[in-house]
C-alpha cells in the first residue's frame, strides 16, 4: 500500500494496519495554477513523470515559462519530502505486485494520474486506486491509467475533499514520518511472529 502524501498517509495507515499490508508513500506533487495553488493544471510524480491538463493552461493562456516554473518548485518539493520521508530507505518495489494507491480523496486526480502513471512503468502485475471520497468524474478518468478504482463515496454536486471529514487539518512531516515508522514496526512484528 502507497499513500499519496501528506493527507493520504493518515488514511493509508489505517487501512494498510486493518489489512496487513505493507506501508508506504509514494511522492506526488499537485502541479497548481498561480495565483490559485488548489487548481491544479497537472502533477508531478518523484521520478519526474509529469501529467498536464492542457486544455486549462490553454484556456488560462499561461505560457511555457510559467509551467516549467511550477514544475521546478514542485520538484525540489518532491526531493525534499523524498529526504524527509524516506531516511534514505529506498522505495518499494513493485514489480510484479498489486500495488494500493490510497489517497484522502480526489477532486481533479491529477495527483493520482501522476502516481498511477509513474508505477505503471515500473511494472506491477496491478494498480488499485482506493480513496473514500471523490469526484465521480474523477474515479472514472482515473480507470484509464489504473486497474480499479474503489471510492465508497461520490457526491454530486462534489465540491472539495475537505468538506467529507470532520477533521480536515493539515497533515504535518512530523506526522508522516511517526505514521511510517509505526507502520514499519507493524511489519516487523509481523515477520518476526
Amino acid at each position: 500500500m502507497l499513500a499519496l502524501p501528506r493527507g493520504g498517509v493518515p488514511v493509508g495507515y489505517e487501512v494498510a494496519k486493518r489489512l496487513h499490508l505493507p506501508f508506504d508513500v509514494y511522492v506526488v506533487r499537485k502541479l497548481g495554477v498561480p495565483g490559485h495553488a488548489e487548481l491544479a493544471m497537472g502533477a508531478l510524480a518523484n521520478d519526474g513523470t509529469c501529467v498536464i491538463d492542457e486544455k486549462l493552461i490553454r484556456s488560462l493562456r499561461l505560457d511555457d515559462e510559467t509551467l516549467q516554473e511550477v514544475i521546478d518548485r514542485e520538484s525540489e518539493e518532491i526531493r525534499r519530502r523524498e529526504e524527509t520521508y524516506r531516511d534514505g530507505r529506498p522505495q518499494a518495489d513493485v514489480a510484479g505486485k498489486v500495488v494500493i494507491l490510497v489517497d484522502d480523496g480526489l477532486a481533479t486526480g491529477a495527483t493520482m494520474r501522476a502516481a498511477a502513471t509513474a508505477l505503471r512503468r515500473r511494472d506491477p502485475a496491478e494498480i488499485v486506486v482506493a480513496v473514500p471520497v471523490a469526484a465521480y468524474q474523477t474515479c472514472l478518468t482515473l480507470r484509464e491509467v489504473a486497474d480499479r478504482v474503489v471510492c465508497p463515496f461520490t457526491p454530486a454536486p462534489f465540491v472539495a475533499v475537505g468538506l467529507y471529514y470532520e477533521n480536515f487539518d493539515q497533515t504535518s512531516d512530523d506526522e508522516v514520518r511517526r505514521l511510517l515508522a509505526a507502520a514499519a514496526q507493524q511489519t516487523g512484528r509481523r515477520m518476526s511472529a
